[in-house]
């Protein structure tokens, strides 16, 4: 997949409609990039580190369902939470 196709797939999973709990938090994540899926935002660069639209969907799963196990919102911000797991994608990211 080329950088921009692997955003529009992000983008659409992003925006599906809501089957779960966890896919509530997507829109959070949504927030998170500003709704910005362009590739001129910056954070989208972690998906330097993704290579397949499996890969992208499971990372969607992975951070909801890290939402609905571990984020309390008395602790940290939704923004805080997104940043501790994208953090190392983005180090290792080629920018």
């Amino acid at each position: 997949m080329i950088f921009t196709e692997k955003i529009q797939y992000l983008k659409n999973l992003l925006y599906q409609t809501e089957e779960n709990y966890a896919d509530s938090f997507k829109q959070d994540i949504v927030m998170y990039f500003e709704e910005d899926f362009t590739i001129e935002n910056i954070q989208m660069q972690f998906l330097n580190q993704l290579n397949s639209e499996e890969e992208i969907k499971n990372w969607i799963e992975f951070i909801t369902s890290q939402f609905v196990l571990k984020f309390d919102s008395e602790q940290e911000s939704e923004k805080d939470f997104i940043d501790y797991y994208l953090s190392p994608m983005l180090a290792n990211s080629s920018l």
